[in-house]
Formats: structure tokens, sequence, C-alpha cells
């Protein structure tokens, strides 16, 4: 299958909005400081993701152990951009790069991008790509000082949608609604596998 990779996500005219599954003990501390405090550990890798949808299937919908938590974190588009500028893709997919071009630029980069296949409200995969976007060393301290506009903590509503989705009373339209993310930079697109 051929997926469609694009960015879908849910945006204004300033942010972005990207999901993460965190233990309650980092949500309350991301909830009252607005960014990652003391118990988020600023020296590993962590990955930022717009499907809602991909992030409900890797959580399981906040029921796996330290993922009890869903944060809603509305990034400035700027910071967002930015971060796309630098990103490498996890496999060398791209007709960008050479196999060497692509070990050297993977092997230097702060951030790195994967697609996944996205998925509908019971997991199961559709015909488009979710996009993750890992963020490690000085790029992932920018983003925590200077990228996150707010945090939201959705952890009451995802379970509320997660028991009307067992019960097939989920209404779709009480869902974030996600649309593509103009993504216009060709040099962007095609490093990272995006159709021109």
């Amino acid at each position: 299958m051929e997926y469609v990779k694009e960015i879908f996500a849910q945006y204004d005219k300033q942010c972005i909005r990207v999901y993460q599954a965190y233990n309650p003990t980092i949500a309350k501390e991301a909830i009252a400081l607005q960014t990652f405090g003391e118990n988020f550990n600023r020296n590993r890798m962590t990955w930022i993701k717009p499907s809602f949808l991909w992030l409900m299937y890797r959580s399981n919908w906040g029921m796996k152990k330290n993922q009890e938590c869903i944060l809603a974190i509305d990034i400035y588009q700027s910071k967002f951009n930015e971060i796309l500028q630098k990103a490498v893709l996890t496999s060398p997919d791209s007709t960008s790069y050479t196999g060497i071009q692509w070990e050297k630029a993977f092997d230097e980069a702060t951030v790195y991008c994967q697609w996944d296949p996205d998925r509908n409200i019971n997991g199961n995969v559709i015909n488009r790509a979710a996009i993750q976007i890992g963020l490690k060393g000085e790029i992932l301290r920018d983003f925590l000082d200077m990228g996150i506009c707010c945090i939201e903590d959705i952890t009451l509503s995802v379970r509320k949608w997660n028991e009307q989705r067992k019960n097939g009373k989920l209404d779709f339209k009480s869902l974030p609604v996600e649309k593509i993310y103009p993504i216009k930079d060709k040099a962007i697109r095609n490093r990272l596998n995006m159709k021109e």
C-alpha cells in the first residue's frame, strides 16, 4: 500500500498541536510549569506526534503503563518548521541522500523523523502515514525552553472517548480535527520523502 506522506495535524495561525503520553508525575509537573520539569529526562530523545489517533494506538488510549496521561502540546509553528528543517529520516528511503550521505547526516542529527502507518479509532491501518519527530540534545532543550506555547492535559477526554469507542457510541466530531499542515519547502519535502 502506498501511504500518503503529509503531516496531518490540528493547527491555527500560530501553533501546531502534537501529542505525548506520560506517567502522572511528569504530566502534572508539565501542566504546572507549562514546559517539562526535573522529572523529565532532557538527556534522552523525546518523540512528538501530531496524529492524535496514532498516539491512541501507541498508548492504547492511555491504558499502557507510564503512558496514562495524554498531553496536547501546542508548539509555535515557527519552531516546528525550524525543527523540520533539521530532520533526518530514521531510514535512508529519501531521494536526497546516498547511503553514505544519509549515515553521516543521521549520525550528526538532533532531529529524527519516521513515518508509520496512521490508524483509525480501532487501531487499524489507514492509507496515510503518521509522522513522528524525535528531538535530542540542543534542539530538544531549545524546544522545551522556547517552542511550547501551552500544554493541556486531555486525559479525561481520552478516557471518555475510549469508553464511547468501546461501546460503539463515539462521535467522530468530538475528536481533534486534523488536516494537512502545509509543507511548501521543497528541500524539506525531498529530505522527508514527501511527494512534490
